[in-house]
């Protein structure tokens, strides 16, 4: 796959981790409207490209991502303001050229893409991540920073409000009174908070941190089966939102059911011949039923 991106950076390493950098240095990685159309294709792309296994996120410089870039002309968030849509169009439009690129929040879209990903995905936070920068992280299964890292949940402070998700992932992942202290206050906060309170897993040096993001990233996925991995993804993302446990019954039936004759098959002959298994599933040719969760 030879596809070039003009703000966001795809490396696919030997072993499988796909370097994903957020590629404007000199603003600092703005989050633009172009930056969340290619990221949208960088994640789907991921999902199909079984030379990934596992994803690590990272900023190019100095920031992660800063924010919005906010010195665009027009309505800087990309939205077409003669519109005046209403829940029911989206509702019913939500793929209407009009409300997809006009009403419907481009962090939102992004989130949607990682959310719909099929691999793993490690955020390694290189420095100040505002706004976006903070958000675009909370659908990513795991978080390291650098000591430099700064985080910032600042909508407040812009007079608007949460986007990209963030008001159904940020109190799952750091409980609902934090996320509200966060998000009333807007203020700016560094690493060691950003650890203590839960938003990310690790804090490392500038200069260890992608390589040890990487590591973990490798040991996530190593001589494991890509299509339990990207069913294992999906089903706990989505079953752990269910109102109870009748849908993970349905999905982990199916999932057994289909992964005990395929990969399942070599990972039980693997454990009784004490070797390691050699996985021939791929990502990219998904079990018959998935994905479920558009057949409903």
């Amino acid at each position: 796959m030879s596809k070039s991106y003009n703000t966001i950076r795809y490396e696919v390493e030997d072993d499988g981790v796909l370097l994903l950098t957020l590629n404007r240095p000199d603003n600092l990685n703005a989050f633009t409207v172009e930056m969340c159309e290619e990221l949208i294709d960088a994640y789907g792309r991921a999902s199909q490209d079984d030379a990934v296994r596992v994803i690590v996120v990272t900023g190019e410089g100095r920031a992660f991502c800063a924010g919005m870039d906010l010195s665009v002309g027009g309505n800087v968030f990309g939205l077409d303001e003669s519109m005046t849509p209403t829940m029911e169009d989206l509702h019913e439009r939500s793929d209407d050229p009009a409300i997809l690129k006009g009403v419907r929040d481009t962090g939102g879209r992004v989130t949607m893409a990682m959310y719909d990903c099929l691999k793993p995905i490690v955020g390694a936070v290189n420095g100040a991540a505002v706004g976006i920068g903070s958000t675009m992280l909370l659908p990513m299964d795991f978080r390291f920073a650098s000591e430099k890292a700064r985080f910032g949940f600042v909508f407040g402070r812009l007079g608007i409000t949460l986007e990209a998700c963030s008001s159904f992932f940020l109190p799952r992942i750091v409980g609902l009174e934090q996320a509200l202290e966060w998000a009333y206050k807007a203020d700016i906060f560094d690493a060691a908070e950003a650890h203590e309170k839960g938003l990310v897993r690790g804090v490392f040096p500038a200069e260890t941190l992608v390589d040890e993001a990487k590591a973990f990233a490798r040991s996530l996925v190593q001589d494991r089966s890509p299509v339990s991995i990207a069913l294992i993804r999906q089903m706990l993302n989505r079953n752990s939102a269910q109102p109870d446990p009748w849908q993970a019954h349905l999905t982990e039936s199916l999932s057994v059911f289909y992964t005990s004759q395929a990969d399942g098959r070599e990972g039980v002959r693997a454990f009784n011949e004490k070797r390691p298994a050699q996985f021939t599933g791929k990502a990219s040719q998904m079990p018959s039923f998935f994905p479920w969760y558009d057949k409903q």
